[in-house]
């Protein structure tokens, strides 16, 4: 009975013995298929009578597993396989042991999301010039890499993975591989065509230029950037040159250009009449009327923000063309799958032989030397130039890894022209030499720490020089002009996901700008140097928010300066920003902007009646305690309101606009009468509307664009205190539109406005001859109007293949095809006669132009 008691609980007690032991055994087990490599050799060394040399280092902490066979050379070879060591017999007895420093890897790539294979994805050795692409299966196999390297993996819409080559080297069968989907916000768009291909208005009512995409407009055959923008209703130059372009009725020196985050103090060609910035490698171009971001200083009429191509390619591409004024080429040159080096040149056609649009450009350019005699007789003039013009860019983009980018951009920009003139009624004769010049280099880190902190440094050197002599052959009078800006700037800034809809902007901004003005007069003497140096310090943040039904878009924030001038003052300013975009019904929307904003540098309008066009203004920094030039701060406030309606292929916009500016001079707004020498300071005032209606198709676009301003300047010394500003258009109509039919490409356009304000002298008392010398006495500022402005514009370009990989363009365009006689100017100059001469600055006539582009 005992027994029989006992026996259940001494079958649970056994059962318990053997389930503790079952784990001990297998890993008794486990640890009997493996064993440490130098036990192994050993034992090896004693069975089969052999010898093995090795380094302990090499072979220290290894393990394998035991192989079955009792062939050596199997086990060796199983060895090798296990451990990637290089195993070679020397004799009969011995063997060298040794680590390989290199190793055969391969693996399957996948996506991470189905597990399907990823064809086609390029697989590098980092630090080496191997490179292979996946097969049909997503398998990629290499051969003899080196142990210790990198690989990265690499596939458009995935993460790139990085992994260490030992890792594959390990597996048989072949390691799987999965690549991330790589999700990328960015910025929202309004996916419109804007006029034309490539010209899209963004969320935040600024205009996108994409180059690469730009289509056709009336009078242009090449995407010049400067006169592109010129379409947009607002945006106007009331002389025809990008040089003096007039943003809401501001002037050319009121707007900030930027090219790759450098400041430019130059911006054309030819003497403002062609932009100095070649389009084939900008990538895109941002122009903001108002609402601008806190991140931009200076400017307070515009930015321009030009921005080249910023991506490395795997091919090298490239282009080349010419028109009747120039040719460029450019290209981007892929060092390594990591590092690529873009460049562009071009150079004027001017001095190696006349065209008709080069005669057209220049009779614009240096027209106001035909003087009209108050007897209604014109002088005979004799001319003789030199005159060529170059530009080269360059730029270096190299990726330290995919969330850390190195960019590096250079530009230099360069007009010369050698000039005589002989009146051959007058027997007087000029000449005249001058050299302009803009170098400019900067550099970039872009760095994306996570998937919600982004931070990007920015650092530039830009200097602008001009260098002229004017000189009186038949008397010793010598003018000598020298102008030069250097400028250093670094800017820092962060970017903050707090939440999916809401990102925060912060940042710090040094700017350093050093003015030389130095004149020179030999009859009668008279010399004149001014240097002056500016230090801002700026702190600026922002909040984004997009709303996530996207009805809503609104982006604000604060922009801390405190400007010091070196020699005399400083000061601290608080300019808020302001912009919101709202689509309250469906496919309406309204738009409110606002910016406070200043800038320190004023370029200085001097000797008007020289005929050296744009290059008679002179940049100068603000510097109100200057007894020969008192020049304060310039400070804006503006603000906007506007409905936009873009529905299928109808767009239809309307916005209302009110700008004050304050602390501008006399001296920088080109005045000629009385006010043309004189400092007085003042301010001007602009109420403005712009109206649009587009009509898209995809064959064509039309559309109608009318705006209206009134622009007027305050000054207290001037009698009458309050009248007309220089760049008072009043209305500005646009009717244009293009069509593509296969592949053709058609523009025309009709462009009109109302006259210019000028002075007139007095009808009664032209001449006041009490002053040595005598002066004119005029009429009250800006009192008369020229004519009414009309110019029609077309052109066609033509796009064809050369060969598969050749693509090219050709192009013809005609500005003012009418060739109507437009009067862009009007002042008047007293002779020696006591006499007063009226010269007139008429606009292009009748200009055809050509192109012939190809690219690769």
């Amino acid at each position: 009975m005992l027994k029989a008691h006992h026996k259940p609980l001494f079958t649970f007690f056994t059962c318990l013995l053997l389930f503790f032991s079952i784990p001990k055994i297998m890993a008794q087990d486990k640890i009997a298929d493996t064993t440490n490599l130098t036990v192994l050799l050993q034992d090896l060394e004693k069975k089969f009578d052999i010898k093995f040399s090795y380094i302990d280092g090499d072979i220290q902490n290894l393990s394998v597993s035991i192989n079955s066979s009792k062939d050596l050379q199997s086990i060796l070879d199983h060895i090798q396989e296990q451990t990637h060591l290089k195993i070679q017999k020397l004799n009969e007895r011995y063997y060298a042991l040794s680590r390989s420093t290199t190793v055969d890897v391969c693996a399957t790539v996948m996506d991470n999301y189905k597990e399907n294979t990823v064809t086609g994805t390029s697989v590098e050795v980092l630090g080496t010039d191997i490179a292979i692409i996946t097969n049909s299966q997503g398998q990629f196999f290499l051969e003899n890499i080196p142990r210790n390297s990198i690989l990265q993996i690499k596939h458009m819409g995935f993460k790139p993975k990085f992994i260490p080559a030992r890792e594959l080297a390990r597996h048989k069968p072949c390691k799987t591989l999965l690549l991330d989907l790589n999700y990328e916000e960015l910025d929202e768009v309004i996916v419109y065509q804007f006029l034309t291909t490539g010209l899209s208005k963004e969320i935040d009512a600024s205009i996108r230029l994409t180059t690469a995409d730009f289509g056709i407009l009336p009078g242009l055959i090449e995407p010049d950037v400067l006169q592109t923008i010129q379409a947009l209703p607002g945006i106007k130059s009331i002389d025809e040159t990008v040089s003096n372009i007039n943003i809401r009725g501001g002037t050319n020196d009121q707007n900030l250009i930027l090219w790759d985050g450098i400041k430019m103090y130059q911006s054309g060609h030819f003497f403002g009449l062609i932009s100095a910035f070649n389009p084939y490698l900008t990538d895109k171009v941002t122009v903001i009327k108002n609402g601008t971001s806190a991140q931009y200083g200076d400017g307070v009429s515009g930015v321009l923000d030009i921005e080249t191509k910023n991506d490395i390619t795997d091919d090298f591409y490239g282009g080349a063309g010419f028109n009747l004024i120039n040719g460029d080429v450019y290209g981007e040159i892929p060092l390594s799958p990591y590092t690529a080096f873009q460049f562009s040149a071009r150079r004027s056609l001017t001095d190696f032989f006349d065209t008709p649009t080069y005669t057209s450009f220049f009779d614009r350019a240096f027209q106001d030397s035909q003087i009209k005699s108050g007897s209604g007789q014109n002088d005979e003039i004799k001319r003789n130039e030199d005159f060529y013009f170059y530009d080269f860019t360059a730029k270096l983009l190299y990726d330290l890894n995919p969330y850390h980018k190195i960019r590096v951009s250079f530009i230099n920009i360069n007009n010369h022209l050698y000039y005589n003139e002989q009146n051959l009624t007058t027997s007087s004769e000029t000449q005249s030499r001058l050299n302009q010049t803009n170098i400019s280099f900067g550099g970039s880190l872009e760095s994306e720490w996570n998937d919600v902190f982004s931070t990007k440094i920015n650092a530039y050197y830009t200097r602008y020089n001009l260098d002229s002599e004017n000189t009186t052959v038949n008397s010793p009078q010598l003018l000598s002009q020298e102008n030069e800006v250097i400028e250093t700037a670094l800017k820092l800034k962060t970017t903050y996901k707090l939440r999916d809809a809401l990102n925060w902007l912060n940042g710090y901004q040094i700017t350093e700008t050093g003015v030389l003005n130095f004149s020179d007069v030999t009859q009668p003497p008279y010399s004149n140097k001014i240097k002056g140096v500016m230090r801002t310090h700026a702190l600026f943040s922002e909040l984004e928010y997009k709303s996530p039904n996207g009805r809503l878009y609104a982006r604000g924030g604060p922009r801390f300066s405190y400007i010091e001038n070196l020699n005399t003052f400083s000061e601290f300013r608080i300019e808020p920003r302001l912009n919101v975009n709202y689509e309250f019904i469906d496919h309406l929307k309204m738009e409110l902007q606002g910016e406070f904003k200043n800038q320190t540098t004023h370029q200085v309008v001097d000797l008007e009646q020289n005929f050296l066009g744009i290059e008679k203004r002179r940049w100068y920094i603000a510097d109100p305690g200057n007894p020969l030039l008192p020049l304060p701060i310039t400070k804006s406030k503006q603000g906007s309101f506007g409905l936009n309606y873009d529905h299928h292929s109808l767009y239809i916009g309307i916005e209302g606009f009110y700008k004050q500016v304050d602390g501008i001079s006399a001296r920088t707004q080109g005045f000629q009468s009385e006010g043309e020498f004189n400092g007085e300071i003042g301010n001007y005032t602009v109420k403005g509307l712009e109206f649009l209606i587009n009509k898209k198709t995809k064959d064509y676009s039309a559309w109608l664009s009318y705006g209206f301003n009134v622009n007027d300047y305050t000054f207290q010394e001037i009698v009458p205190k309050t009248f007309p500003n220089n760049s008072d258009i009043r209305h500005t109509v646009t009717f244009a539109g293009n069509y593509t039919y296969n592949r053709f490409k058609f523009g025309i356009g009709l462009n009109y406005r109302t006259g210019k304000p000028y002075t007139k002298p007095d009808a009664n008392n032209p001449v006041d001859a009490t002053f040595v010398p005598s002066r004119i006495n005029f009429e009250e500022p800006n009192s008369s109007r020229l004519a009414q402005y009309l110019r029609a514009d077309a052109s066609a370009i033509y796009d064809f293949s050369l060969s598969p990989r050749i693509k090219a363009t050709a192009g013809a365009s005609v500005l003012n095809f009418t060739n109507r006689r437009n009067i862009l100017n009007r002042y008047y100059r007293i002779n020696d006669n006591d006499e007063i001469e009226t010269v007139e600055s008429v606009s292009l006539g009748l200009t055809p132009n050509i192109s012939f582009r190809v690219k690769f």
